[in-house]
């Protein structure tokens, strides 16, 4: 009875290999135009295997600011009101020599850029 749920339990865990899970895989990234990402020191993607997150990319993003600027040093001194909607830009975009966390998709075929470390 053991050899058989033995051999069911190993079954199981080789069609869940065979079928490409889900993994997390760490690279980094070694040229930016074009993008190339090397995955643990063995296999180069390039942008079409890849999908990137806002984590790693240049985004803007709209905020609501409401303070009073500082007062300069200069003959005419003075603070103004500084207040409403402003559009920020976050610089997140890759770098050559970033280190990146990213997620196989299942079947092997794209990675989600999901994080770099920061620098």
């Amino acid at each position: 009875m053991d050899d058989i749920l033995k051999m069911f339990k190993k079954a199981a865990k080789d069609a869940i290999e065979a079928s490409d899970p889900t993994a997390i895989q760490f690279g980094e990234v070694i040229s930016i135009s074009p993008l190339k990402i090397l995955v643990e020191q063995k296999k180069l993607l390039t942008i079409a295997q890849l999908v990137l997150t806002r984590n790693v990319k240049d985004y803007e993003i709209e905020m609501t600011v409401e303070h009073v600027t500082e007062e300069g040093n200069g003959p005419d001194t003075h603070t103004h009101e500084y207040k409403g909607k402003k559009k920020f830009t976050v610089h997140n975009a890759l770098k050559t020599g970033d280190k990146v966390m990213l997620v196989k998709m299942q079947g092997g075929q794209k990675y989600i850029v999901w994080d770099k470390e920061v620098s």
